[in-house]
């Protein structure tokens, strides 16, 4: 079955020298637009987490690591990006080309604009406001394989006796009586696995968190700003992501309290008999 899914067409942005987060098929990186950086991977009992700035843009930055397109659904504090639905991997997402590197700015409002990703208290998220803060400070895609469609040619005509004669003189010879009879038998279905993969949320190992573990930033629902995307069509070659990719974010001060973030020791300089010129008192 095919659907259509809103393709990034622009805001494509230049190759950084920051570590990505690196995976087989799509890389994941946090971006804060306002001083241009690339945030700081820190890792910790097997989870990516970034440290972000209040009151900061961000952008979600991902680039295709394969030579086919693929789809990838980004879910914002829980929040599909694209759709404003709780995130869900069979909802729309984002195509993109063989090694294609693109920046989201924000969450879609149309066609053509986006609303800023913005850092904020996590009561002034977007998840919060719309009554869905239990994911808040988790960034993550699901990506899907493209469905190529694989040509199989037709198993060669058998016919007995005079049956061959009798095929071969009606109109259209035997292809024509063939074909006839391939439009007459009922299409396979495609609906088979779909119902049972909608059961699966996007984050499958989701747990209720506890205050200790909660995030103190959220993503606000900032100014609108030009970005134009087209919609394409895309058929999933599986009912189940082939990878999914998550990023925690939350504040520095934060992070450094539950461990995640080590602050470099502070040791006294020795006394020196040289230090430098006259400083005024």
């Amino acid at each position: 079955m095919k659907s259509l899914f809103a393709a990034l067409l622009g805001s494509l942005v230049l190759s950084t020298t920051a570590t990505a987060h690196v995976h087989n098929l799509v890389d994941l990186q946090v971006v804060d637009r306002d001083t241009g950086a690339v945030l700081d991977l820190h890792h910790r009992r097997g989870h990516a987490y970034v440290a972000g700035e209040p009151g900061h843009r961000y952008a979600v930055l991902m680039q295709n690591r394969t030579g086919e397109r693929v789809m990838a659904v980004l879910s914002v504090d829980g929040v599909n990006a694209v759709t404003g639905e709780t995130a869900d991997p069979y909802q729309g997402g984002y195509v993109l080309g063989p090694y294609e590197r693109a920046e989201i700015n924000g969450w879609r409002k149309s066609m053509s604009e986006v609303a800023q990703f913005v850092f904020s208290a996590p009561e002034a998220s977007y998840a919060a406001r719309t009554g869905r803060p239990q994911n808040v400070g988790v960034i993550g895609i699901a990506v899907f394989r493209e469905r190529v469609p694989a040509y199989v040619p037709p198993p060669p005509p058998v016919y007995r006796g005079d049956e061959w004669r009798r095929k071969s003189m009606a109109p259209g010879g035997a292809n024509e009586a063939d074909a006839m009879a391939q439009r007459a038998a009922p299409a396979p279905s495609a609906e088979a696995g779909l119902d049972a993969s909608r059961d699966q949320p996007m984050a499958d190992a989701k747990r209720e968190r506890s205050e200790e573990f909660a995030s103190e930033l959220g993503t606000a629902h900032g100014h609108r700003e030009w970005s134009e995307v087209r919609s394409t069509q895309f058929e999933r070659r599986s009912t189940h992501p082939d990878e999914i990719v998550q990023v925690q974010y939350d504040t520095f001060e934060h992070l450094v309290e539950r461990g995640v973030i080590r602050r470099p020791r502070w040791e006294p300089e020795e006394p020196r008999a040289f230090a430098g010129f006259v400083p005024d008192p």
